[in-house]
């Protein structure tokens, strides 16, 4: 915090996430010139640590409250901090530097609950969430201070403590001509409206829906666990879309819901998953073409929310993707034919000179760097806000 205070231009900063799919860490190592609300970003390193099968099957099992005890969060809290740790060590060395070269660490944490929906039955309004991944271990064990267990600032003034990464996208991709819209294709997907000229106040964004959650949650009961993923989207592109099981799959009172909102696993975790195979199941719709399906849900969800909150006020001239289901060949090509008759260009941030990989990572070494900065990084009109704040727990060592 002193660096910032005494006007260090340069800082070197690693962002770590790991999202809803669990698929792994992502580290990013950036160099952040200037001020940061309009900072010259460079990356610098990156790379991506898959978590051990067993800790992967351990953070499912937090999924669910039932299992959830206090014990198990306790100690999943500690270990993934001694592997995010791990992993911002591991990026600082293949970029040829040491511990003493960087300013600090930026961790979003894994999401293990997102309850963002207000309860007012003790007489407070009460909305939560759980990320874990111990910030003041990840500071002791690589001696960098870390910014950690951002959401929770931005819900105590009455936000939905997501999407976050809006606030960056924003500094990053703002476009005085065009309205640009950028999709991010995760477990879950979620979109950033950039209208043209705009302010950061003017920026809205929300999750659209599921991204690969139920596509890999689809491969993985139908393969008995054996494939947790449609890798490059080879399965459905040898299946049919079955439009009975789209249309039910579309009846869901989310997508009706206006922005700003945000959703998770908690709607379409494992229990819709279940209710859904079950449903394949009995109507006897082949694997290929139940994976074909799920893969143009996500399709429909982006086209959908397009339509519906989007083009009536910004007419967008293209749509920009990132997150693992960028990789999905098929879904790409799904999107583009629900997208281009629209008028809306769909390109992959890599034809930008950006990394769908480290996209996310980035965001949060960017806002790490307005925490300890003193400025504020939420965007209240996307998050439901009342006001900006600075979030971030800062851990010293």
């Amino acid at each position: 915090m002193d660096n910032i205070k005494a006007g260090k231009d340069i800082r070197r900063v690693v962002g770590l996430m790991s999202g809803t799919s669990v698929d792994g860490i992502d580290a990013a190592l950036v160099e952040i010139k200037g001020d940061p609300y309009d900072a010259a970003v460079r990356l610098v390193g990156f790379e991506n640590k898959p978590f051990p099968e067993h800790v992967k099957q351990g953070i499912f099992q937090l999924f669910d409250p039932g299992y959830a005890t206090v014990d198990k969060v306790g100690y999943m809290n500690v270990l993934l901090g001694e592997l995010y740790a791990q992993a911002a060590i591991s990026v600082i060395q293949k970029a040829g530097l040491e511990a003493q070269d960087i300013d600090y660490i930026g961790s979003h944490g894994q999401t293990i609950y997102h309850h963002p929906q207000i309860e007012n039955k003790d007489g407070f309004p009460i909305g939560y969430t759980v990320q874990i991944g111990e910030g003041a271990v990840i500071a002791n064990r690589t001696r960098i201070p870390c910014v950690s267990d951002f959401r929770v600032a931005d819900m105590a003034v009455g936000g939905q403590g997501a999407p976050l990464v809006p606030f960056t996208e924003y500094l990053l991709y703002r476009d005085s001509c065009h309205t640009r819209l950028l999709q991010n294709i995760g477990g879950i997907g979620n979109i950033t409206v950039l209208p043209a000229g705009c302010a950061a106040q003017e920026v809205y964004a929300f999750d659209t829906g599921p991204g690969n959650m139920i596509m890999d949650g689809l491969v993985s009961r139908f393969t008995d666990q054996g494939k947790g993923m449609d890798y490059g989207g080879a399965i459905a592109a040898k299946g049919q879309v079955d439009h009975g099981l789209l249309v039910w799959l579309c009846d869901n009172d989310y997508f009706d819901k206006k922005p700003p909102k945000s959703t998770g696993r908690e709607l379409f975790g494992d229990a819709f998953i279940d209710r859904l195979y079950q449903k394949i199941r009995e109507e006897h719709i082949s694997f290929e073409d139940a994976i074909a399906t799920a893969t143009d849900f996500t399709a429909w969800c982006i086209e959908a929310s397009y339509r519906r909150f989007i083009l009536p006020k910004h007419p967008a001239r293209e749509l920009i993707l990132g997150g693992g289901g960028s990789y999905n060949a098929t879904l790409v090509s799904m999107i583009r034919r629900r997208l281009e008759p629209l008028d809306v260009q769909v390109l992959l941030q890599e034809d930008l000179g950006f990394s769908s990989d480290a996209k996310e990572a980035i965001a949060f070494a960017m806002l790490a760097d307005c925490t300890m900065a003193g400025r504020c990084n939420n965007i209240p009109y996307v998050t439901g806000a009342d006001r900006p704040v600075i979030m971030g727990k800062i851990s010293l060592c």
